[in-house]
């Protein structure tokens, strides 16, 4: 059958189509993106407001659109963050579901750790032993680690690159005082966690997934995303301390410059070097393996698991 996924992120609006049944790999058929940037569409109590919700009405609406065109047979949809902690999130979900009929649900963060930590588990097999996986998106960063597809400690922080750029930096390129804030604030906050994934031993196997990610990889000389999604990409430690500097110094438009980083997230890409950084460097991880599935595909496989076989 053909599946949609449409999740309303706190960066993007992101609709991807695949093909799929219970038992197989979900193939992509399809990929749909809008850049919305909700997260920083809230005003100064906290909510989405009128042109906000607008926005992802008609974002959403191309979605639909999008999926009809694709034939996709069941829409999944939620949303996380942006969405989340909305002070009026509950006033936005109803407007969505009257304008569009899309009924948006609104993952917690474990959720999202949790449904995260499944794609890296079905993505690497049970070969890789206990997984560490760390996710970082526009709003959040979330942890999960286990050795079976649930895994057995998941957090999320409110660390994403979005958030915290438009907190912390206002700069361009960003004051080193606010930059030394910034790392401050991110190392404290993970090192909260640290004490409850240490309990559980040292990880097999650390893989990190979200496009910012995948930006830090490739800019560290990680291969092209064109190279197709069985290469092997790391991101060491070493690299990442290296670049940090370098960016910190740099204007958006100069990091946008970078291989693999594009216009839209070049902004951000600071702040999640910093919360990269910090989590390999607290959780003692010397290097980590870009995984091609998160969430959008976590929730795929949640959903097809769930489904009859007969």
């Amino acid at each position: 059958m053909r599946l949609g996924v449409l999740d309303v992120g706190s960066n993007t609006v992101h609709l991807l189509v695949v093909d799929a049944h219970p038992g197989a790999r979900p193939l992509p058929a399809h990929s749909h993106k809008a850049e919305l940037r909700l997260a920083q569409l809230h005003d100064e109590s906290g909510s989405i407001g009128p042109e906000g919700v607008d926005k992802l009405i008609s974002v959403v609406r191309e979605a639909l659109d999008a999926a009809e065109d694709k034939g996709v047979e069941d829409l999944l949809t939620f949303a996380t963050s942006a969405v989340r902690e909305a002070t009026n999130a509950d006033d936005v979900l109803e407007r969505v579901r009257t304008e569009t009929g899309v009924e948006l649900q609104v993952l917690t963060g474990e959720e999202e750790a949790r449904l995260t930590f499944l794609a890296a588990r079905r993505w690497f097999g049970w070969s890789a032993g206990k997984l560490l996986v760390i996710d970082i998106g526009g709003g959040s960063l979330e942890i999960a680690y286990g050795i079976d597809e649930e895994p057995d400690a998941a957090v999320s922080l409110p660390l994403g690159a979005g958030r915290l750029t438009a907190a912390w930096l206002p700069g361009d390129p960003p004051d080193p005082a606010d930059v030394k804030a910034l790392r401050r604030h991110v190392r404290a906050q993970i090192a909260r966690t640290v004490g409850e994934f240490s309990r559980f031993g040292s990880p097999d196997h650390v893989v990190a997934t979200s496009k910012t990610f995948r930006q830090l990889a490739r800019i560290a000389g990680a291969a092209r995303s064109a190279e197709g999604l069985y290469v092997q990409r790391e991101l060491k430690r070493r690299s990442l301390e290296d670049w940090v500097p370098q960016l910190a110094t740099m204007t958006t438009d100069q990091r946008a410059e970078l291989p693999g980083v594009s216009e839209g997230r070049a902004g951000q890409l600071l702040a999640g070097a910093l919360v990269a950084e910090g989590a390999m460097d607290l959780f003692g991880v010397e290097t980590l393996e870009i995984c091609p599935w998160a969430l959008r595909e976590g929730v795929i496989l949640r959903h097809l698991d769930q489904m009859p076989t007969t």
